[in-house]
């Protein structure tokens, strides 16, 4: 049974016990886990429901932040799941190199070849599940359109659970993690047509942990050519421009980010908005 640590609402609950029926219908689940709070929750339930018949599975490449595998593996002991680690290799495919607009597509394609096979080899009836919810149906998501054609369950999205459903119930479960920002894989950082390279996602990954250090948590750098461009959440972006009057703070980070290969550095002024490179496919 689920231990709540606070009520929710009747449509929540009910979708709660949906996810669990679907979970609970299967001999065993491979939850394509990142560590982010949605597949966090799905793996939570998993354990919930399957004990060691459940097991998490990390898709690790270049494009996964250093932080965040890390916090993946933090996450999965805390819940007490099994976890591992796949290599993938999507950067050997061009389909994804050349960062087209179902760049994702050629992403969740190779993970699922990887994660089907390990579900086959768990259990006769196994099925492997993501963490897909249902406000992600209706954005800009290829790599969806690979999942489905793997077969893949997506629990939350189809007990009508949204985002803010799976921070509540995050949450009320009491895991650590329920307001943790989103953090999507760093491809995202690069605008469709630009072409995808290992060097290009670490130099990234370091932009964004050098700010990281300095205290901001809900961010992304654009990469955009050779222009590293922030975009910080509303509050952080206002504490970001109250240090920036200090000359040593401002030549800090210009200088740490010229360091990593930019020729220059910006700051967005209309903050973070997630999935704003879809803009140039008029989807928001």
């Amino acid at each position: 049974m689920v231990r709540l640590l606070e009520s929710l609402p009747a449509p929540l609950e009910q979708g709660l016990e949906r996810v669990g029926a679907l979970l609970a219908a299967h001999p065993a689940v491979v939850v394509a886990y990142s560590g982010g709070v949605d597949s966090a929750l799905v793996a939570a339930l998993a354990v919930e429901h399957l004990g060691d018949a459940s097991v998490a599975i990390t898709g690790v490449s270049p494009a996964l932040a250093p932080h965040l595998r890390s916090e993946a593996i933090e996450q999965a002991r805390w819940l007490g799941i099994r976890h591992q680690e796949v290599a993938t290799a999507e950067l050997n495919d061009p389909a994804y190199a050349a960062n087209p607009e179902n760049r994702c597509f050629a992403c969740k394609q190779e993970l699922h070849r990887l994660l089907a096979p390990l579900a086959a080899a768990a259990s006769a009836g196994a099925v492997v599940v993501d963490g897909v919810n249902a406000d992600d149906l209706g954005d800009h998501r290829p790599g969806i359109s690979a999942a489905r054609a793997a077969g893949v369950r997506s629990p939350l999205a189809e007990a009508g659970i949204d985002k803010a459903g799976v921070r509540q119930l995050s949450r009320a479960l009491g895991l650590p993690w329920w307001d943790k920002p989103a953090q999507p894989c760093l491809a995202s950082r690069f605008p469709y047509g630009e072409p995808i390279t290992a060097p290009r996602l670490a130099r990234v990954a370091q932009a964004e942990a050098w700010l990281r250090q300095q205290g901001y948590r809900d961010l992304r750098v654009r990469s955009q050519g050779e222009t590293a461009r922030i975009e910080l959440a509303a509050a952080e972006m206002e504490q970001l421009l109250q240090g920036l009057r200090h000359e040593g703070l401002r030549q800090e980070l210009v200088q740490s980010f010229i360091a990593l290969g930019f020729t220059a550095v910006s700051l967005d002024l209309e903050g973070l908005v997630s999935g704003k490179l879809n803009r140039a496919l008029g989807m928001i």
